[in-house]
């Protein structure tokens, strides 16, 4: 029997208060400076954000070392304290706002280059990587593993003291954390590979490194709960690592899919192919004559798979039966009613979304209050390519001008 949730009403997610159960989800925004301190254009989006009816917002994802840091434009970092000011006053103003905000905290593993971070490209084990496959990764010495655990819990503190109301823990997507959980990625025959709680191991230090640091603190997770590769990640299996996760002490779980070479997976929709041959570092020198040709290729490699819609929602409902934290919900929910049907078919506690609110940062108000029924975005995808040499920003299918 199906349960009537309003997602207008407020809720609580591991003891923060939220207006909404909508929570907008950790975007990459390419609103920082060199230094990776968020700009007056960031604190401006997430303002926002938060003035539009978001119950909570989750940054786009932060570096906890300049080895992690991703290769699109501009990321933020959470890496040094001298940041925490900027921070600071950023938390003050979205919370003036009317917003609740968690700081994502990741390290990019091998999904890098070296041409950005300046340093060598790191990875559980030494495979190279689809998209970024100039050098084979590092394979982490132990020590070196814990070196960077200790820097998440570095960067779990920073988030703290610049007033953050929780800290999202990023384990999706392939980034480090993800690899090291995913057999695809992780072939390693010691402690930190092979079965699962040795694959788990890497998210179960960091979990004890970040509690000395903050205590009781929210810290929530991201994770995959699909993967195409035969031996990736799959929804019975990302069951076992929620109830890992949830023994590890995290507050609640956000469930999305895909991997970065896997192409438009995790964010389904049409494939913008234009926008990457113009952006995208692999095509943005071959000549516009040889784009047509690469076009089905491509689209065969990197294209959405189906269902387009709510594609992570059945994975949840698993999730959500077996843990005992709340289960957060992203992929491809664009209407009232498959918000409503994914809280009161008791599939996830709240539900979150990233492309919708580049279009539309006040989206929550006007659902709320009846002035749409559905999300405006088309799912062109342009945003998430248009990322890689300037700041966020909807496209809406069209390439910009310039290019």
């Amino acid at each position: 029997m199906s349960v009537i949730v309003n997602p207008f009403e407020p809720a609580e997610l591991c003891g923060v208060k939220l207006s909404s159960r909508i929570i907008r989800s950790a975007t990459h925004e390419g609103m920082a400076d060199e230094y990776g301190k968020p700009t007056e254009q960031l604190i401006k989006t997430y303002e926002k954000y938060a003035k539009g009816g978001a119950g909570l917002i989750i940054t786009g994802y932060m570096a906890v070392t300049q080895q992690g840091k991703c290769p699109l434009y501009n990321m933020t970092m959470l890496d040094r304290d001298e940041l925490i000011p900027a921070w600071k006053e950023l938390t003050d103003r979205v919370h003036a706002a009317g917003a609740p905000i968690f700081a994502q905290i990741a390290h990019c593993g091998r999904q890098t280059r070296k041409k950005v971070t300046g340093m060598k490209t790191v990875a559980p084990s030494a495979i190279r990587d689809f998209l970024y496959w100039e050098t084979v990764p590092h394979k982490l010495k132990e020590k070196e593993i814990y070196r960077i655990i200790g820097q998440f819990a570095d960067a779990a503190l920073r988030a703290k003291e610049a007033g953050f109301d929780g800290i999202q823990l990023h384990c999706a997507h392939g980034y480090l954390l993800s690899e090291f959980l995913s057999s695809h990625t992780n072939h390693r025959k010691d402690k930190w590979g092979g079965s699962l709680e040795n694959r788990f191991r890497i998210v179960d230090e960091c979990m004890k490194a970040m509690r000395e640091k903050v205590g009781d603190f929210p810290i929530i997770v991201k994770m995959n709960c699909f993967e195409k590769d035969k031996d990736g990640i799959k929804p019975e299996e990302a069951v076992e690592i929620a109830k890992l996760m949830e023994k590890a002490g995290v507050d609640g779980i956000e469930v999305s899919c895909g991997l970065l070479k896997e192409g438009f997976d995790m964010s389904r929709g049409d494939f913008p192919y234009p926008i990457m041959c113009a952006d995208n570092f692999r095509y943005e020198h071959l000549p516009k004559f040889t784009w047509p040709l690469m076009k089905p290729v491509m689209k065969m490699l990197m294209g959405s798979p189906k269902p387009l819609r709510s594609y992570n929602v059945e994975a949840a409902g698993m999730i959500k039966k077996a843990v005992g934290v709340p289960v957060i919900v992203v992929g491809g929910i664009r209407s009232k009613d498959e918000i409503n049907a994914v809280l009161s078919g008791e599939k996830a506690d709240f539900v979150s979304m990233s492309r919708p609110f580049i279009l539309e940062p006040d989206l929550v108000n006007k659902l709320r209050d009846g002035i749409e029924d559905e999300v405006k975005c088309i799912n062109c995808n342009y945003c998430l390519m248009g990322a890689e040499q300037r700041p966020l920003r909807c496209y809406y299918g069209k390439l910009p001008e310039n290019k």
